[in-house]
């Protein structure tokens, strides 16, 4: 099995009130998911939930994997100690902005 190793995604922005698909599986090809970097950089605080979203379903309570906030100018990596795997075409990684917009960057690997 071959890797693509680094950046899975460029800098998304996430806009207050709003959740977004981040990364997804294609292909049944799996995704590794070392870190998410977050950063609260348009002058104001924010709240970041992450959801780990099965094929067919929406982000919500039952698959909300992390939920933090960050102030104005704060940036937070999330490093699990073992990598999220999605592995299932379809499968994916939203992340939501309740309050406040939000940049996400994830790295990690994924099958080539």
């Amino acid at each position: 099995m071959a890797l693509e190793r680094g950046k899975l995604t460029n800098v998304s922005q996430i806009s207050a009130g709003s959740t977004s698909s981040i990364i997804a599986v294609s292909s049944s090809k799996k995704v590794y998911v070392k870190s998410i970097i977050a950063h609260a950089g348009t002058g104001s605080s924010c709240a970041v939930q992450v959801y780990f979203v099965p094929n067919g379903s929406s982000a919500g309570p039952t698959n909300k994997i992390f939920d933090f906030d960050l102030q104005a100018g704060e940036t937070t990596m999330i490093e699990p100690s073992y990598p999220l795997v999605i592995d299932t075409t379809g499968d994916a990684i939203h992340v939501g902005a309740a309050v406040g917009a939000v940049n996400v960057i994830f790295t990690g690997d994924k099958e080539a």
